[in-house]
C-alpha cells in the first residue's frame, strides 16, 4: 500500500546524512516530464529529486529527463505503469479521455483564483488516488499553474474574435470549450506550439502566461489578454511497484519530500503568474481585458459545462462540484 502522506512526515531523521554523499547499491530512478528547464514545474522536480536523494543518504537517486527528451506528454503516464520509468509528471487534464475526473480543474471559472485551485486539488486527490490505485500508480503530489489566459492576434472585443479560428486544445474539455465558442480545435502539445502558429495550424488559444514565456509567445501572438479561465495542475506520480520495492523508510523519505514539494511549488506558481504576464507585455505583447459582456457569455459557456462534466462523472462529479462552491 502507498506510504500515507501523514506518516511521510514522520520520516526518521537519520535518513539525513551528511553531503548527501552516494550510497554504495544505490538505486537510481528515471523520470520523465514534459516541461522545460526554464518552467517553474520543472525547476521544483529538480529540486524533488535532490531532496529525495539528500535525505536518503545517497540510496535514492533521481535522473530527471525534461522538456520531453525521455517521452511526449501522452506517453509519460503509461510509462511510469508498464515501468519504463518509475516517475512521470504529467499535465492531469491530457488524461481526461480515461475519466472525466482528471479534467475537473479544466472547467471555465470553477476556481477563482491559485487558493481556490489548491482547495479543488484537494478535494480532488482522494477521487485521482483511487483512480491512480487501479493503474498501478500512486500519485505523489500536485501543483497548479498559474490562471490560463486568452491568446490572440488581436483584442477581444467580443466572442466573434474566436468563431471560425484554429484554436489550440490539450485536452477533451478544451476542445468543448472551442466547439462552444465556435472554433475548430487543434491539438497540439506544448513543445509544438511555436511551430504550429507560425504555420497557421493554430491562431489562437487558451493556457497560462507561463506556457506562453516557455513558448515565445511574443513571436507568434500579438495579445495576451488575463480571464482566470482555469488553473489546470500537474500530477506528479510513482510507479507502486517501485515505490514498493524500495526499503520502507526510503519510501517515508520519498513521501515527505513529495510533500515539501507540493508546498514549493504551488508557491512558485504564485510567484510565477504575475512575473510571466509581465514578461510577455515586456517583450512586446499587449495585455488585454475582456469586455463585461463577453465575460458574461464565458461565465455562461462554463456553467453548461460544468452541469455536461458532471453528467458524466455521475454522483461523485456532484459530490466534489458541492463540496468546493460550499465554501
Amino acid at each position: 500500500m502507498p506510504i500515507s502522506r501523514r506518516a511521510a512526515l514522520a520520516a526518521p531523521a537519520f535518513l539525513v546524512l551528511a553531503g548527501g554523499a552516494r550510497a554504495e547499491g544505490a538505486t537510481r530512478w528515471q523520470m520523465a516530464t514534459p516541461y522545460p528547464d526554464g518552467n517553474f514545474h520543472t525547476r521544483n522536480i529538480r529540486e524533488f529529486a535532490e531532496d529525495i536523494e539528500k535525505s536518503t543518504g545517497g540510496r535514492l537517486a533521481i535522473s530527471v529527463h525534461s522538456n520531453a527528451s525521455l517521452l511526449p506528454m501522452p506517453q509519460i503516464k503509461r510509462g511510469v505503469q508498464t515501468g519504463q520509468v518509475q516517475l512521470g509528471e504529467v499535465l492531469l487534464a491530457a488524461y481526461s479521455n480515461e475519466d472525466p475526473f482528471f479534467d475537473a480543474d479544466s472547467l471555465p471559472f470553477l476556481a477563482p483564483d491559485l487558493p481556490g485551485a489548491r482547495k479543488l486539488a484537494g478535494l480532488q486527490r482522494p477521487y485521482i488516488e483511487q483512480r491512480f490505485a487501479k493503474q498501478g500508480v500512486s500519485l505523489l503530489y500536485t501543483v497548479g499553474w498559474p490562471a490560463a489566459g486568452f491568446y490572440t492576434q488581436v483584442p477581444i472585443t467580443s466572442l466573434d474574435v474566436f468563431k471560425g479560428s484554429r484554436f489550440r486544445t490539450f485536452s477533451p474539455m478544451t476542445n468543448r470549450f472551442a466547439a462552444l465558442i465556435q472554433a475548430n480545435p487543434v491539438l497540439v502539445q506544448q513543445a509544438e506550439l511555436a511551430q504550429a502558429f507560425a504555420t497557421g495550424i493554430a491562431t489562437a488559444m487558451v493556457t497560462s502566461a507561463q506556457t506562453g514565456v516557455d513558448t515565445s509567445a511574443w513571436d507568434y501572438c500579438k495579445v495576451f489578454t488575463p480571464a482566470n479561465f482555469s488553473m489546470t495542475k500537474n500530477a506528479v506520480m510513482v510507479s507502486r511497484r517501485a515505490m514498493e520495492a524500495l526499503p520502507k523508510d526510503v519510501q517515508e523519505a520519498v513521501a515527505a519530500a513529495a510533500l515539501r514539494a507540493e508546498d514549493r511549488g504551488w508557491g512558485y506558481a504564485r510567484d510565477a503568474q504575475e512575473a510571466t504576464q509581465a514578461r510577455l507585455a515586456e517583450k512586446g505583447m499587449t495585455i488585454g481585458s475582456i469586455p463585461p459582456d463577453a465575460l458574461a457569455a464565458l461565465r455562461k459557456i462554463g456553467a453548461t459545462m460544468a452541469e455536461e462534466w458532471v453528467a458524466k462523472a455521475g454522483p461523485d462529479g456532484r459530490k466534489l462540484i458541492d463540496s468546493l462552491q460550499a465554501g
